[in-house]
This record gives C-alpha cells, sequence and structure tokens, in this order.
C-alpha cells in the first residue's frame, strides 16, 4: 500500500467523511468492494476516503493493484493464507495461558502453524515471482525468498521440537539468600543417543536424583513451581514470537484487504461490462481535470445494464458550471466526477475510458438536504452552516463539488450568495464543479468568466428525451420541467392544465 510504510486500517476519517459518503453515494462502492465481509468494508472505507496526495505514491499503489487485476488466483491465495494464520491462532488459544506451561505449550503450536503458513508464502513467491513487476509485490516476494529459505525454517522447527521437552526440562539455578533459588536458567539438553566411544569414556552422569511420591500433592505443586520458573522467559519470548509472526500475518491481510476488494469491484463492473482505466494522476496546481467516457460507477452497480459515460475537458479550467433540463444527468455526472476524483487519489482504477487529473489536497461536497424535520433553522440557515464548516477546513488545491447549493431561497439572493462564495473559491486556487438550475448565477459566469470556466449543459432533444450527454454550451433560461411534468401526468393533463392557467388568467384579466 505504500513503499516507506504500512497502511493503517484504523486510520481516523476526514472530518466530512459522512456528508462526502451520503452526497457521493459511496456506501454503493464500498460494499460492493467488501463482498459482504465487514474486514474488507473497513479497509476499503480508509483507503479510498484518506486520500493519497502525492502522485509518485498513486503510481506505486496503481501498480500494484495492476498487479493484482492480473493474478487475482494468486493474490486471492496469498490473502486466504493470512486469513487463515489469524483464525487459526484465535482457536489455538488455551485457558491456562497465564501459566508458563500453558503459554509455552500454545506459543509452540501456534508458532508450528505459523511455520508451515509461511512456508507456503515462500514457496508461493517462488512459483510466481516472475509473474509480478509491480516494486511492492517484487520486495513483498524478495523477503519471503531470502529471509524464509529451508535452512532457517528447519532451525526454527528444530527449536519446537526441543521445545516440548520429550525428555524433560533441563535447567540450572543458585542458591540465593535462604537458599531460595535464584538465576533459573534453561539448558539444552543431553543428548541421550550417545555412541560407543562417549558411553566408554563417561563412566556416567553425576548427579542426584530425587522423586516425589505419587500422593504428595505439595512436592508437586512445588516442582511445577520451579519448572515454571525454568521455562518462564523461554515461554514468554516464544509467545512474544508468536505475536510477532501474527502482526505480520495482520498486516498482510489488512494490506491485501484493498487488493482484495479493487478485484471483487473490478468483477463487479466486468460483469456488466463496464470501462476502467488508470488514470494519470499530476501534481497538485496543474489545474488538470479531463476524463473520457466517464460514469458513476455507484450508479452503474445500483441499476440493470450499463449507464451513460462522458466526456470532459476542464484542464486550466477551475470552474465546471452544469446547467439544463431536469433529470437529464447532470447530479450523475457531477458524483461520477468525485468518485472517479477519490478512486484515482486512493490508488486504483477509475470508471472511464481515460483520466487524469491534478490531485486535490482535500473533496468537499455541498448538496442540497431535504427539509428540516425538527424545524431548528431553514433550509438556507442550514446551507450556510455547512458552507462555514467547509471553509473553516479548506485548502489551497481542494475540490468542492456543488449540487444546487442555495437554491432554497429566491433566484435573485441564491444566486449572489452563491456567486460570492464560488468566486472566493477560485480566487483561494480551488477547483469548484457546480449543477445550478439558477440562470441569473450560471449566465453571470458565462458573461464574465468564460476563461477560467467550463461550462456544460445536460442536452435535450427537440421531443424532450433526454440523453444523458453533456455538451459545452450556454446556460439556458429554462430547465424544462415540463417535459417531465408531461412524462410523469401524460399529455392531457399537461394540456389541461394550460387550459385551467388561460382561463384563470382571463378571469383576473377581465375583473
Amino acid at each position: 500500500m505504500h513503499r516507506d510504510r504500512d497502511f493503517d486500517p484504523e486510520a481516523d476519517l476526514p472530518p466530512h467523511e459522512a456528508a462526502l459518503t451520503q452526497d457521493l453515494e459511496l456506501n454503493t462502492l464500498l460494499h460492493a468492494m467488501a463482498g459482504g465481509d465487514k474486514f474488507l468494508l473497513g479497509v476499503a472505507k480508509r483507503a479510498v476516503l484518506v486520500s493519497l496526495t502525492e502522485p509518485d505514491a498513486i503510481l506505486y499503489r496503481q501498480e500494484v493493484v495492476r498487479d493484482c487485476l492480473e493474478n487475482p488466483a494468486v493474490v486471492r491465495e496469498i490473502y486466504a493464507i493470512a486469513l487463515e494464520a489469524i483464525e487459526r491462532e484465535k482457536r489455538a488459544h488455551h485457558f491456562w495461558r497465564e501459566y508458563p506451561d500453558g503459554l509455552l505449550n500454545e506459543s509452540t503450536e501456534v508458532l508450528s502453524l505459523f511455520v508451515g503458513l509461511l512456508r507456503k508464502l515462500r514457496q508461493i513467491a517462488e512459483g510466481h515471482q516472475a509473474e509480478f513487476r509491480s516494486e511492492g509485490f517484487t520486495r513483498f516476494f524478495g523477503m519471503l525468498i531470502s529471509e524464509l529459505d529451508d535452512s532457517y525454517l528447519s532451525v526454527v522447527e528444530g527449536h519446537l521440537r526441543r521445545l516440548e521437552f520429550p525428555d524433560g526440562v533441563l535447567m540450572s539455578a543458585a542458591l540465593g539468600t535462604g537458599n531460595k533459588g535464584i538465576q533459573y536458567v534453561l539448558r539444552r539438553p543431553w543428548n541421550r543417543k550417545r555412541g560407543w566411544k562417549d558411553r566408554l569414556l563417561l563412566r556416567g552422569d553425576v548427579g542426584f536424583d530425587y522423586q516425589v511420591a505419587d500422593r504428595d500433592e505439595s512436592g508437586m505443586r512445588a516442582l511445577a513451581e520451579l519448572r515454571g520458573r525454568g521455562i518462564g522467559l523461554v515461554a514468554i519470548a516464544l509467545a512474544q514470537s508468536t505475536d510477532h509472526i501474527l502482526s505480520f500475518f495482520r498486516m498482510l491481510r489488512s494490506e491485501l484487504g484493498f487488493c482484495i476488494g479493487s478485484l471483487n469491484l473490478r468483477e463487479r463492473l466486468a460483469e456488466k461490462d463496464e470501462a476502467v482505466c488508470f488514470p494519470e494522476p499530476l501534481p497538485a496546481g496543474d489545474a488538470a481535470l479531463r476524463g473520457r467516457g466517464l460514469y458513476d460507477a455507484c450508479l452503474s452497480l445500483s441499476v440493470v445494464g450499463r449507464v451513460v459515460g462522458n466526456d470532459l475537458n476542464a484542464d486550466n479550467r477551475p470552474l465546471v458550471l452544469i446547467t439544463g433540463a431536469n433529470r437529464g444527468g447532470k447530479s450523475t455526472f457531477l458524483r461520477a466526477i468525485g468518485v472517479a476524483q477519490l478512486m484515482m487519489q486512493c490508488g486504483m482504477f477509475v470508471p472511464a475510458e481515460s483520466y487524469r487529473a491534478s490531485v486535490c489536497e482535500k473533496i468537499f461536497t455541498h448538496f442540497k438536504r431535504e427539509e428540516d424535520a425538527e424545524m431548528r433553522s431553514g433550509k438556507l440557515d442550514e446551507e450556510l452552516g455547512r458552507m462555514s464548516s467547509i471553509v473553516d477546513s479548506i485548502g489551497r488545491d481542494s475540490m468542492v463539488l456543488f449540487n444546487e447549493s442555495f437554491a432554497s431561497t429566491n433566484e435573485r439572493e441564491g444566486s449572489e450568495i452563491a456567486r460570492q462564495v464560488v468566486r472566493a473559491l477560485l480566487d483561494a486556487g480551488i477547483r469548484v464543479v457546480y449543477v445550478t438550475h439558477l440562470f441569473d448565477l450560471a449566465h453571470s459566469f458565462f458573461d464574465q468568466d468564460t476563461a477560467r470556466g467550463l461550462f456544460l449543459r445536460a442536452e435535450r432533444q427537440s421531443d424532450g428525451q433526454r440523453t444523458f450527454r453533456l455538451v459545452e454550451g450556454e446556460p439556458l433560461p429554462t430547465s424544462f420541467g415540463e417535459d417531465v411534468y408531461r412524462q410523469v401526468f401524460g399529455a392531457g393533463a399537461h394540456a389541461a392544465a394550460a387550459a385551467a392557467t388561460a382561463t384563470a388568467s382571463g378571469l383576473l384579466l377581465g375583473g
């Protein structure tokens, strides 16, 4: 996930995470990545929302994801090994692990399991190293091959066999104050399989034996205490080694969790024959934003069939202002831009035929909300409050996505508020993408800020049909709301409504 540090699955999410998730409908994307796995859902959420801001870091992770897409079976096999290690370690816990014997037995059992799984990882690395080209996987496989060779694993297995103490425990101690034992040290057992020369030269081991009677419970407890003192330090050291290897498997699971999520999402989009590409990230401040066939992945995952993609060329134009017919795809395309930017900055592919953009320090959304059910404040107050919190957190080279913002008041007032907010953001070096029906707002920017703005309009055919295509064009004074009315209520209802309006007008004029 990173060239010089580990991925943090507990990293703090950005303070505006809830609004970003709601407005861009990110839960659809994250659940597609998780595939029903709660752990993968958590990894996906942090990977997507905690954005990378350096193009080099993004490209490093892109290469890792590209390797995963080209070798999905191998990556899933490695992930399964990490998952197996974690699950089997949980099942190996003993109730008596607070005692040295129990801790040693548990650690020996778990470490023996880990050695077998590490050998599997090394074998996968040896068998598939040539198929991976990314720096991340190359370094990972190289580490497995060089550090987990057969000689090292054989030494570990030999130590584990000795720690089973098949011939009993051999230890040394000294007498301290009051003839109490001190300086307990576990010793390597004698070699019971001596040759005939050793047996001839050694007339026998010099020592004394003491045998505890079968019914001597106090003696048995004292003997167990002596054994515990002898193996205590070894048991603790072995438990620490086990925890160290377990942390490796946990981190491997977290790092590969993002890769598995990327695989799951790619497979879902491939089922619908949707296009994806690896984008070109550019440094912040380059004012680049260009895409071809860009579509909303969250919408695609929620509907049957493919969705319409659109082209975008907003290089050196920090303002993208989108107007046009109701239900023409404006908000959908706004979400498509936001989701693509987030996916690019977490090192994934993006839902487009091609995409290149400058990285953003932060991404914010300001979408219209439903009326406050508790009537704590009016809609305009609520919008201004959210805008104030964004301003408190925003910085240069950020991006703000507006969807019908400040339309809760009359057009003149809403346009003036939005105009001042947008100009202040543009002057501060912040990119703005704005969907609006406020003609006063849209046309004022078209007249006065054409150099900084790209003006897109939702396409409408002569018969009122929507193509969900966005084309460059001057903002129009109508959003063709009557088309929607006609679709919902039919042409007859529309004619009747028009006739009733004409009659009412006549009555008013007639006094």
